[in-house]
């Protein structure tokens, strides 16, 4: 496998990833936030340059020094030759199998290549499948690759309409002293390595609330380092009043506005979230979100 150093090259893919999507998506999602200071220290690797077959997103080795921390040992991974992709998983160093960690990807194809790489390996796999929601205009996408590294972080967000039913809630950015608070209501968190990982999203990422009458976030959601919207909630005693669709109304605005892809996920029981993304401008993507939590032997 070739590390891709450089950013015209890393531009190009990024360009190209554009034309597969929405099964890219995971990819994509990490090369753009790669192109724009690399916040999480991930790097990409492809099997060959210019024409590529599988491209694999990892975080870099300073990053990944605690062998139980799945929110950190992550792979994104995309391949437009998905039967091939145990050879590429069992002998070229790709992966590090003396660790825990998670593959995600937009490719249920995806999933023989990883179980047959993982079986030679002696490692136990565990595996999800979420639905997969995204919006009109990154189906249409014209990768331009406009923003500017840390420009979400620098520009004003939009502007809590005037408009808006109960003026005592304010669209704002996530402090990361929320972070405790996100935290203790993600259901895949409440320990130490998410509260870490969460500090990371907020500081580095677009993470936005909506803020109650005493000034504290009722609604929020998070971006990852794969540009999917995570860790969505509302407070019970705020919900079924359309505030976390609001809050996505605007986040969408201003992602938009950024040129910064955005996608989310869903399962498949969870009836409620999916009316409120529906209601929010997604639809239900031609492939699904995919994981693979693999744990090496004992």
């Amino acid at each position: 496998m070739l590390l891709l150093r450089d950013s015209s090259k890393l531009l190009t893919l990024y360009k190209s990833l554009a034309r597969s999507i929405p099964e890219s998506l995971k990819v994509y999602g990490s090369v753009y936030h790669i192109n724009h200071g690399n916040p999480f220290n991930l790097e990409v690797l492809v099997d060959s340059w210019p024409e590529y077959r599988t491209v694999v997103v990892r975080p870099q080795k300073q990053e990944m020094i605690d062998d139980n921390d799945l929110y950190i040992n992550r792979y994104s991974i995309f391949s437009k030759e998905p039967q091939k992709l145990q050879e590429v998983l069992k002998n070229c160093g790709v992966i590090n199998w003396k660790q825990m960690f998670q593959i995600e990807g937009c490719q249920e194809s995806l999933g023989e290549g990883i179980r047959t790489a993982a079986f030679s390996k002696s490692a136990r796999v565990e595996y999800l499948n979420l639905i997969l929601y995204v919006t009109e205009d990154i189906m249409k996408l014209n990768a331009t690759n406009e923003s500017k590294p840390g420009s979400w972080h620098e520009a004003d967000h939009p502007d809590n309409a005037p408009n808006s039913e109960d003026l005592n809630w304010k669209f704002s950015r996530l402090n990361v002293s929320h972070s405790g608070l996100v935290n203790y209501f993600w259901g895949l968190g409440q320990n130490e390595r998410s509260l870490r990982y969460i500090q990371r999203c907020i500081q580095t990422l677009p993470a936005y609330c909506m803020l109650g009458p005493e000034g504290t976030p009722i609604t929020w959601s998070v971006m990852d380092a794969t540009s999917e919207i995570v860790m969505g909630y509302t407070l019970e005693r705020y919900r079924n009043k359309g505030i976390m669709r609001r809050m996505m109304m605007h986040y969408v605005t201003y992602l938009r506005q950024e040129n910064i892809p955005f996608y989310l996920s869903v399962g498949a029981k969870n009836e409620k979230s999916h009316r409120v993304v529906k209601r929010s401008g997604f639809s239900v993507a031609s492939c699904a979100w995919h994981q693979w939590t693999c744990y090496p032997k004992k």
